[in-house]
């Protein structure tokens, strides 16, 4: 359990709050059990590494109100919109004997010693808090799984796990799911189109060195041929006529 240091305060105005957040201070609300609501704040240099952890919101605290002490558990955390700051917070006074419903982190163990991971397989995390019902004063700080022996194809369900005297799953009309050992995912490079496999078929068969530009000499030397035999036949042999004699003048 860790100790908390509290200032009580008296007004709630804007300017106010804004005055306390400005000197390093978080503005909070303390409610619950017999004793009316109490405004207080908290040192943000105090509580800060505490917000930040995924157990803040199931982890039982005791203020210690300029003197008096209370045990007490977070409910709500409040941030601003661009800075994600904390700017307030709500606590709950833990009243012995009374049950409160909470949801509680999933803590994973001993994964090396777990077959099915070793084999490549993957933890696949179904649930990463569980909503309990349990009594204020026996709040578990998490759900302890223990991964050893775990073979691919293990379906870790909520009735494997030990729970505390008195601590209950608020879901009970069924057996759910935490997490199971999953078979690796094996991603396969997607087949080519007929076309487009053609199409690189057609761009790489790229003529022999030389090859082109026999064909255009073989091509040359045809034509050459085919134009002379033409001009023989096409050319008869040719006679010169003979030529007429200008008649003579008697």
């Amino acid at each position: 359990m860790s100790d908390l240091k509290a200032i009580k305060r008296e007004n709630s105005s804007s300017g106010s709050t804004n005055k306390l957040r400005s000197s390093g201070l978080i503005p909070a609300i303390l409610y619950g059990g017999k004793d009316p609501n109490q405004k207080i704040s908290i040192e943000k240099k105090d509580i800060k590494n505490m917000i930040n952890s995924d157990t803040f919101l199931s982890k039982v605290l005791e203020l210690d109100i300029e003197g008096k002490k209370e045990k007490v558990l977070p409910r709500d955390v409040s941030y601003h919109v661009v800075s994600e700051e904390p700017i307030h917070i709500d606590f709950m006074r833990i009243v012995s004997g009374k049950k409160i419903i909470i949801e509680v982190p999933v803590k994973f163990i001993n994964q090396p010693d777990s077959p099915g991971l070793k084999r490549g397989g993957v933890l696949n995390i179904v649930r990463r808090k569980v909503e309990l019902k349990c009594p204020a004063e026996n709040i578990p700080d998490d759900i302890t799984i223990d991964l050893a022996g775990t073979d691919i194809g293990t379906s870790i369900k909520i009735s494997s796990v030990k729970l505390s005297e008195n601590v209950v799953p608020t879901i009970t009309d069924r057996d759910f799911v935490i997490a199971t050992v999953a078979a690796p995912t094996i991603i396969k490079e997607p087949e080519k189109p007929a076309e487009e496999a053609a199409a690189e078929g057609a761009e790489g068969d790229v003529p022999a060195e030389g090859a082109e530009a026999t064909g255009k000499d073989g091509d040359a030397a045809k034509k050459d041929e085919k134009g002379k035999d033409g001009d023989a036949a096409k050319k008869p042999d040719e006679k010169k006529a003979p030529e007429k004699k200008a008649p003579e003048k008697k």
